[in-house]
């Protein structure tokens, strides 16, 4: 007799099927609890504790003592190596074998002395795989070690993710033992997971849900959890949903396996290294049994440490790179702050990036990848551009605090009027799970249906790493091509691009930044990091200059290749997005202020070294200059009668953070003011200040020769909690929009708070300058080593110090000097080089020796001021050969003479990665080259000597 229908109900179908494959509920008869067959206790597990991060040979050397699971290890940043132990039962014959390991900390397991799995509870990998199917001649009885860091995949926060990590956390195993893995079960779990999201996320509004309902319901009625004899019926009723396909004008979503691996952040740059071995073999073993997967990586400083830390992995990922599934992308040495890097930093982490993975692999990519940073140049457009790169990815203005970013896919038009298609995957993630909810999303999200049709699914743990799993890979095969869902695809950038490419015609473009409305504290939270990029980025242009002009006048000289590499990529790393924004724990702070030291220890004598081949053995002082204009640069102490007096407020806000993201600047504004203070320099020049009285700051004014600048040199002592120190100034200007340099240029921001999009800038970055100006005349704002401003109305604000308690509980604690300019102008602030004179605060002249009757040379010189000489460097490939960077800098058209006493022979154009451009020589006249320039173009040269 056949079963008759019955009345369904959708809420009691849906618990049912869930209660099904729970890991909470009747896991004693349900099909999760299936998962695991027989197991066994190890043979024996022993430890050895260390307090270093060190190599398999040394740790496999060392006294291992017996280990009980559930015994504690640590502390926090140690690491514990496990050496297990084990043998296989004879029993298991033809059956999956895993070692099931658990534990607080991130783990590595080591076979036969290499890396094979990484383990991590928090990435959904608690199993390293023994045998697929165990044969008699497989070893039965095995030794492991298995490194166990003392963090998690997100370091250690006291009470929270994003709180300074506790330095006395405990860890432990919580199981680790031999298991039968039934991969028949596990089938069917995703089976059943996929149909059971499908209902959920397409609703009841939706016939395909109600048929994915219908299906799971009858695949639970079917299923005998004891009986695996009934499993091949249940998979083939979901098989049949999900080979039910879609129309071909649906949705196609470009999967690829990815895992954002914070450089540096709330783990130290150390802990990093360990991060990549242990996810990219993760990875490494994926593509073993997945031919289709495809894994995007970016950051050539991470391929680098593992080349250097995991050689045998580091082959392996070549082979994969080879076969077209192990993808590096972006095209960058890290994953590089948006904002803060000047313009030829920005371009030495494409030179360098681009370098290492052409020579490692053979590639050159055509993507930036940057999906985690806080915001973005307007000048990247064209140092993409200039870089080979004409594609860009990211993900990050979903997080704006106030508007929705208008597009996923759209044209990026920069400063110059470069533009290169950008792509933001509408899922709002980096690391999605490869769930029917990623995908539901990614369509639903989309904001511009219609004139796009392909999106990207990024999936994988990431931030911490761990990357993707088996069961990511599963969930996605399953819905390749099913109706009531987007089209999925194992793809690659190149195709991703391609594909959105060659359906343009309706995006749209957005011009200017992109500007993130959230982490504006990053413009400013820890300034020691800021001070000395700063101080870094001048001292390396400095030798580079240097070093060149010796390399011309002394045959002998030996241009420091490598040195400058080394210390090139240290400035580099420390400008990771976690790390010169200083949204990282107290660790990092370290490591990167130690980096600094060692740039300017090596640097200096690299500089002393060139500078004294370019002066000679006499006992005058000379000195060297290494910008492209005469300066005047006796800064004295004057009489400050009738000079007007600096009205200058020095005010702390009250920062009341609103969330867990304590580097942003989200809180009220409550001035915490004291009684006025003035304070009269030795020129008798007045500050008038408003001060809490608790800050101990002590200011010098003084004043330019050569200009009117004011120019104040401070040092404060800074012991707050959750303030913020700002130094205002209230101009007699009125202007709608104040200018900010950036790399290479500049731009124009409001000065009002019309709209919400003006609101939500009102603390902006910027870097050597600000000015506001109305006709004829106007203020400019000058600095050292700071990189946050405001300007509402007529006030000028400079972002100086922050007092934020996480991740760092001490940041910014602590002595700090640094200098900043007011200067009044008439005319425009091109007219009266404020440009100029910012560079001319940032780059100090250089003492060297030379004889009484030394001939000044001047190696250099442009004709016009609107062009900026950035950058003389030795050729990267070319010996006898220079690179020069210029830029037009005042948003003009201008033909400007490069003029050099160097014996120049010949002159090419070149692009960022210094390729010479044989069309079209540039033109050489007695004069000199004259060039002709676009508004904020960069121009690049190889001069042949």
């Amino acid at each position: 007799m056949s079963q008759q229908p019955v009345l369904k109900n959708r809420r009691t179908l849906l618990e049912r099927a869930e209660k099904f494959i729970s890991e909470i509920y009747f896991t004693d008869c349900n099909l999760r609890g299936r998962l695991y067959g027989d197991s066994c206790p190890l043979e024996s597990l022993a430890s050895f504790l260390s307090s270093k991060r060190i190599t398999f040979t040394e740790a496999s050397k060392q006294n291992f003592a017996p280990h009980k699971v559930g015994d504690t290890f640590g502390p926090t940043w140690w690491t514990c190596w496990f050496k297990v132990t084990l043998n296989i039962p004879d029993s298991w014959r033809g059956k999956e074998v895993h070692l099931l390991w658990e534990s607080d900390g991130e783990a590595m397991v080591w076979r036969d002395e290499q890396p094979v799995q990484g383990l991590t509870k928090e990435g959904e990998k608690t199993s390293y795989i023994l045998s697929d199917c165990l044969k008699d001649e497989e070893p039965h009885s095995i030794t492991l070690y298995v490194e166990v860091a003392c963090n998690g995949l997100f370091g250690a926060g006291e009470g929270s993710m994003i709180a300074a990590p506790d330095p006395n956390r405990m860890f432990s195993v919580q199981k680790a033992e031999l298991v039968v893995f039934n991969r028949e079960v596990r089938e069917l779990l995703t089976d059943f997971e996929m149909l059971i999201d499908i209902v959920k996320e397409l609703g009841e509004g939706e016939q395909r849900g109600y048929q994915a309902l219908f299906t799971v319901n009858e695949m639970v009625n079917l299923c005998d959890p004891c009986d695996p004899s009934s499993f091949s019926k249940v998979h083939s009723l979901a098989h049949n949903f999900f080979s039910q396909r879609n129309g071909e004008s649906q949705h196609n979503t470009h999967a690829m396996g990815h895992c954002h691996i914070d450089s540096a952040w709330l783990w130290p740059y150390e802990e990093t290294i360990r991060k990549c071995g242990r996810s990219w073999v993760t990875v490494i073993r994926l593509m073993e049994k997945n031919p289709e997967f495809v894994f995007t990586c970016s950051q050539a400083q991470q391929f680098q440490w593992v080349k250097s830390w995991y050689p045998g992995l580091f082959s392996q990922i070549q082979h994969y790179v080879k076969k077209g599934q192990f993808i590096p992308v972006g095209g960058a040495w890290v994953e590089m702050d948006g904002n803060l890097p000047s313009g030829e930093s920005m371009v030495r982490q494409f030179l360098e990036g681009q370098r290492f993975f052409n020579h490692e692999f053979g590639i050159h990519c055509k993507e930036f990848w940057l999906p985690d940073t806080f915001g973005y140049s307007a000048q990247l457009p064209q140092i993409m551009q200039g870089c080979g790169i004409s594609n860009f990815l990211t993900q990050k203005l979903s997080w704006n605090l106030v508007n929705t970013f208008p597009h996923n896919t759209f044209f990026w038009e920069g400063l110059d009027g470069s533009k290169v298609l950008t792509h933001f995957p509408p899922g709002n993630s980096y690391e999605m799970k490869g769930k029917v909810e990623d995908l539901v999303k990614t369509v639903k999200n989309n904001k511009d249906k219609g004139r796009a049709n392909h999106s990207a699914v990024l999936f994988g743990f990431g931030d911490g790493g761990g990357g993707p799993t088996q069961l990511m890979l599963d969930r996605l095969h399953r819905v390749r091509d099913t109706d009531g869902l987007p089209k999925v695809q194992m793809s690659s950038p190149d195709r991703l691009f391609s594909e959105l490419q060659a359906d343009s015609a309706l995006l749209c473009t957005w011009t200017g930044e992109l500007f993130l409305e959230l982490h504006n504290g990053t413009y400013t939270t820890q300034a020691q990091i800021k001070r000395g990029n700063r101080q870094c980025e001048t001292l390396l242009h400095d030798i580079e200059i240097a070093s060149s002009l010796a390399l011309c006048q002394d045959g002998t000289f030996q241009y420091p290749v490598e040195k400058l590499q080394e210390l090139w990529r240290l400035l580099l790393l420390n400008q990771f997005h976690d790390v010169i924004p200083g949204s990282c724990i107290e660790m990092v702070v370290e490591d990167a202020l130690r980096y600094y030291e060692d740039i300017r220890r090596d640097g200096s004598t690299l500089l002393h070294n060139a500078c004294g081949a370019l002066g000679s053995k006499g006992n005058s002082a000379g000195v060297f200059n290494s910008l492209p204009w005469e300066r005047h640069e006796v800064i004295q102490i004057q009489d400050g009668a009738g000079k007007p007096d600096l009205g200058m407020l020095i005010l702390i806000y009250t920062q009341m953070e609103s969330r867990c993201w304590r580097w942003c600047s989200q809180f009220v504004w409550c001035p915490q003011v004291g009684s006025e203070a003035v304070s009269a320099s030795p020129s008798g020049s007045v500050i008038r200040a408003r001060s809490p009285r608790r800050l101990s700051w002590t200011p010098c004014v003084l004043t330019s020769s050569s200009t009117q600048n004011c120019i104040v040199q401070f040092q404060v002592k800074w012991a707050e909690s959750h303030k913020f120190l700002k130094v205002e100034f209230p101009v007699r200007v009125h202007s709608p929009s104040a200018t900010y340099e950036i790399q290479f240029g500049h731009l124009q921001r409001p000065t009002h708070r019309n709209t919400s999009w003006d609101w939500a800038r009102f603390e902006v970055w910027g870097h050597k300058w600000a000015d506001l100006s109305e006709h004829n005349f106007g203020v400019a704002l000058l600095n050292d080593c700071k990189y946050g401003y405001s300007v509402h109305k007529n006030t000028m604000t400079l972002s100086l110090l922050r007092a934020t308690k996480a991740p760092d509980a001490n940041a910014d604690m602590g002595t700090h000097h640094f200098t900043y300019a007011v200067m009044p102008h008439t005319g425009s602030f091109q007219d009266a080089s404020v440009i100029q004179c910012a560079y001319n605060l940032n780059f100090p002249l250089r003492s060297i020796r030379c004889t009484p009757d030394t001939v000044p040379w001047n190696a250099f010189s442009i004709s016009s001021a609107a062009v900026i000489l950035e950058t003389i460097k030795r050729a990267e490939d070319r010996k006898g050969a220079l690179v020069v960077r210029l830029y037009e800098s005042h948003g003009s058209s201008v033909t400007a003479t490069l003029c050099t006493t160097l014996p120049v022979r010949e002159a090419w154009p070149c692009d960022l990665l210094e390729r010479q451009d044989p069309t079209q020589p540039a033109h050489i006249t007695s004069e000199g080259i004259i060039l002709n320039f676009n508004p904020f173009q960069i121009v690049s040269l190889l001069l042949i000597l």
